[in-house]
């Protein structure tokens, strides 16, 4: 009897927004007090409230129900006893506790994030691409849950803990952090890693997604995807008659080289040459070749972001003995290239450094994230004061100069 009478009460269709909004209510851990208002109410929805209350609802357009009043009705009525949250779990089922829920779900994101924060606290500079995965929600978006996140964020701590690494085919690599020889290949673990990698090297944080930019930003890390796509661009190194790669050099005095990955592997003896010039763009090696031939001078471009090729060159290179001096792109990437080079071989600038940033025309105008530069510190405030970029090619006649003598 008693629940035919509260389902005649409360659990018709013109009461059904009431008894909505104080399951809404409850599940947020909110009180039954104070008033609820249905604007545009229908006269079966204020007849409705009229039986429910025994007095009339007011009038206008407005109906306002005091949740305390429909407390007492119910309980006095013996409708429902304990009253108008009974009623409502009794009428519609138990009441979420949304907050506790919300709670438990914010513990297990926790969890799940705790294994990559261990890993990053010993990693300052990793911060601002912490910071990003939170902003951006990119964890949550590409893991259906804390549970599967969890899985995922346990290998990237991993993979972060071994960045950067060095010369390591990025399938062992997998197989070394998450496990598994095809893990960093794609989804949602790739993604993030590529990432990370992108964060240490000073690049955007997301990826464009394409083939060759994946190749180079695992390259600047360390970890490369095979042999053959690896390769470092050179002109004028001295060559060998006892060796394959020395061999090749000699035969290609005069022209440019690309060298790949394999065939510097197997060149384990180091390379002679006293004084080596580095470049970061193709376009400075095309044109020594054009101008100087056979003449020019050792040369090596690092074609951006260098290559674990490139790495392996500059080594082999640095164990014959050879000092280096560099030339980048005036801009904040070109700067970040150029600090890597200058922290693992040590240069020095090859018109690269304040002098020739502020002698230089340009109105390019400068933008992305300001690196500094260990190699000279005021060309990195000269930078941001003047704030245009200068491209390798707009000094090209006086590098050609430089090789020429």
């Amino acid at each position: 009897m008693t629940d035919d009478r509260l389902r005649r009460l409360l659990g018709g269709p013109d009461t059904a927004w009431l008894v909505r909004r104080v399951r809404s209510r409850l599940e947020r851990g909110g009180s039954l007090t104070g008033k609820v208002t249905l604007s545009e109410a229908t006269p079966p929805q204020r007849r409705a409230i009229e039986l429910l209350l025994g007095r009339r609802a007011g009038t206008g357009t407005s109906l306002s129900v005091s949740l305390p009043e429909v407390d007492r009705v119910l309980r006095a009525s013996g409708a429902s006893p304990d009253g108008l949250a009974a009623a409502v779990e009794s009428l519609n089922g138990p009441v979420r506790d949304l907050a506790g829920e919300n709670a438990s779900i914010a513990a297990a994101w926790r969890d799940a994030f705790a294994p990559l924060d261990e890993a990053l606290a010993a990693r300052p500079e990793l911060s601002g691409w912490r910071s990003w995965l939170d902003a951006t929600g990119l964890v949550r978006r590409l893991a259906s849950g804390p549970s599967e996140a969890a899985d995922v964020l346990r290998c990237l701590a991993a993979v972060v803990r071994r960045l950067p690494s060095p010369d390591i085919p990025l399938g062992q690599f997998a197989a070394e952090t998450c496990g598994h020889a095809h893990a960093l290949d794609e989804g949602p673990l790739a993604t993030l890693a590529l990432s990370c990698a992108r964060a240490l090297t000073g690049l955007p944080f997301r990826a464009d997604g394409g083939a060759e930019s994946r190749r180079e930003t695992w390259a600047a890390v360390g970890v490369h995807l095979d042999e053959l796509s690896s390769t470092v661009l050179c002109l004028g190194l001295p060559g060998d008659a006892h060796t394959p790669t020395g061999r090749l050099l000699t035969a290609m005095q005069g022209e440019p080289v690309s060298l790949t990955l394999r065939q510097l592997r197997r060149h384990t003896s180091p390379m002679n040459a006293d004084f080596v010039r580095i470049c970061e763009n193709p376009v400075v090696v095309a044109a020594a070749a054009d101008a100087l031939g056979p003449s020019c001078p050792p040369l090596v471009c690092c074609n951006g972001r260098p290559s674990t090729a490139v790495w392996r060159l500059l080594e082999l290179l640095a164990e014959g003995g050879a000092e280096f001096a560099y030339h980048g792109d005036f801009d904040w990437g070109g700067a970040a290239i150029a600090a890597a080079v200058h922290a693992r071989i040590g240069w020095r600038p090859w018109r690269y450094d304040t002098a020739a940033y502020l002698e230089a025309a340009s109105s390019t105008p400068l933008t992305g994230r300001p690196v500094p530069t260990p190699w000279d510190p005021p060309l990195a405030t000269a930078m941001k004061n003047r704030a245009v970029r200068v491209e390798e090619e707009q000094l090209l006649t006086g590098l050609l100069a430089d090789l020429t003598t």
